[in-house]
């Protein structure tokens, strides 16, 4: 393993990395909400159900990252 591909896995475990994925996740609602809106306009109960099911996988993967970050808070002597 490289030195950079260890940098980049420790990244993935530190806390700023963690807040990167959760406002990529976060970013990717945008998407998610402009397609439910276009669908509803649009009466398209498959795009809806698409939505839905999208919005409920970002909401699992942000509940899974904040989870990841109470974690390491824990690990922090200082936080207590």
């Amino acid at each position: 393993m490289t030195a950079m591909t260890k940098k980049a896995k420790n990244f993935k475990k530190s806390k700023s990395g963690l807040y990167l994925s959760i406002g990529s996740t976060a970013f990717g609602a945008i998407s998610v909400a402009k397609q439910a809106k276009l669908a509803r306009k649009e009466n398209d109960t498959l795009r809806l159900i698409d939505a839905a099911v999208s919005a409920a996988a970002i909401v699992t993967g942000l509940a899974i990252l904040y989870r990841e970050l109470k974690r390491l808070g824990d690990d922090d002597v200082l936080l207590g």
